[in-house]
């Protein structure tokens, strides 16, 4: 089985800053998704299904569209020219002697407004471009953190279903191995405490049950909870938990890891950074400040043109601390992105080595020890119903069997999990080969 985030078909670019429907949520994170039809007549989930709801309701993506409109009035408010101001001044009134009242005073109205230099305009608006794209690149890496949560829950899920199984398998054991101790202890054969330690066993195999069913209650809440509901409204997840394709070399899934959006996220950052850069540059410009306008000489009821101009002197020194400020912080994301690849590097290998150790352990169990251990208790069953083994050797038997089933359920698990994780960083599927010949779902996104 292959529980996948991803499509083994062609990449498609993303083209749009919308985030309103599931289409361009495909487009946004760099790879195509088709989903299926819905559930299947025994209600059943597929995790196409369980992507689709999850994008389409999860609230975590909707908060990208408030920060959408919030980036489209900042650029409303970068866009805007320096604002014309209208002013009014009155001198020489309500003094002494002649300049008592309004008799000598002097009025003057005004126009004023500033001359932006360096193209400032043209730099505000470059700092709302680029945060643009850094929050399309957050879009995309919380759009592939949430896909790998909505696989990793499913696929805890369909191992949870496993567990349930190997449960029932397990209480049915017990009950059957109730009914021959009894039968041995009707017969003289075995104490009666054998059949005492027999129901206690068949009680703990009821309970087991009891507990595994509650908990797979409780993945499918959590599961369901991704895509807002409170209650699940299907049975059962299809996969086959025991499919795990072929390995891709550890040298080619770093190369496409570069390829991240989570890495790709810095090279938007660098860039809003540079339209910072240029901004701190645009003040060493100093703005020039002009008004004209009328006075008028109540005294002799002249009037006269008023003009001036103004500008700050030594902008640019004044400035240099801004510049070097923002030159430092576009060299902080340089390093930063070199923090992120050598972690992520480090996520990787533990992945890729992870999941191959539990698909050879997987492996080991299906096609040796299992078989193995399931020959071992039928013979042991045959052998204590005629008095050649004991009680213990043949519990012993049934138990060496649940564990290693129990462990090849977890084995599987861990190896689609980690295959998920490994799939979320390097943001596409670890291969077509993993997928198998038959056309039958088998968890992988198709």
């Amino acid at each position: 089985m292959v529980i996948s985030l991803f499509t083994p078909t062609r990449f498609v670019r993303h083209t749009h800053c919308g985030f309103k429907n599931l289409i361009f949520l495909c487009l946004l994170i760099g790879w195509q998704i088709s989903f299926a039809q819905a559930e299947s007549t025994n209600n059943a989930l597929t995790l196409n299904t369980a992507l689709k709801r999850t994008i389409e309701q999860n609230p975590s993506l909707k908060v990208f569209d408030f920060r959408n409109t919030a980036l489209n009035g900042q650029m409303k408010i970068a866009e805007l020219k320096p604002a014309y101001e209208l002013g009014f001044e009155a001198e020489n009134f309500s003094g002494s002697n002649e300049f008592s009242g309004f008799d000598g005073a002097e009025l003057t109205v005004s126009l004023s407004s500033v001359l932006e230099m360096g193209d400032k305009r043209a730099a505000r608006r470059g700092i709302v471009s680029s945060g643009r794209s850094v929050l399309d690149a957050q879009r995309q890496v919380e759009s592939l953190e949430l896909l790998g949560e909505v696989t990793r829950r499913y696929v805890d899920v369909l191992a949870l279903q496993e567990q349930v199984s190997l449960a029932k398998e397990a209480n049915e054991l017990a009950g059957e191995t109730l009914n021959i101790v009894k039968k041995r202890a009707n017969a003289g054969a075995t104490p009666d405490a054998e059949v005492k330690r027999a129901q206690a066993a068949a009680a703990q195999a009821r309970l087991t049950l009891l507990s595994t069913q509650q908990q797979l209650d409780y993945l499918k809440v959590s599961l369901a909870a991704l895509w807002g509901d409170t209650s699940p409204n299907f049975a059962r997840v299809e996969g086959d938990l025991y499919h795990f394709g072929t390995d891709v070399e550890f040298n080619t899934l770093f190369a496409k890891m570069e390829k991240n959006p989570a890495i790709r996220i810095f090279a938007a950052e660098e860039r809003l950074r540079d339209a910072e850069i240029r901004v701190a540059k645009t003040q060493s410009k100093a703005d020039i400040s002009w008004s004209v306008g009328v006075r008028r000489f109540q005294a002799n009821d002249d009037s006269a043109l008023v003009a001036g101009f103004s500008m700050p002197l030594f902008s640019s020194s004044r400035n240099s601390g801004a510049v070097s400020t923002a030159l430092a912080q576009r060299n902080e994301i340089y390093v930063q992105k070199e923090v992120a690849l050598l972690s992520m590097h480090t996520q990787l290998f533990r992945a890729f080595h992870n999941r191959r150790q539990a698909i050879i352990a997987a492996k080991e169990l299906q096609s040796t020890i299992i078989p193995a251990l399931s020959d071992a208790l039928k013979e042991t069953q045959t052998a204590y119903q005629r008095g050649r083994y004991g009680y213990l050797e043949y519990v012993s038997a049934r138990q060496e069997l649940l564990n290693a089933r129990r462990t090849l359920i977890e084995s599987a698990s861990s190896a689609l999990t980690y295959g998920a994780e490994i799939e979320q960083l390097t943001a596409e599927p670890l291969s077509a080969t993993q997928y198998g010949d038959s056309t039958k779902f088998s968890g992988s996104v198709r």
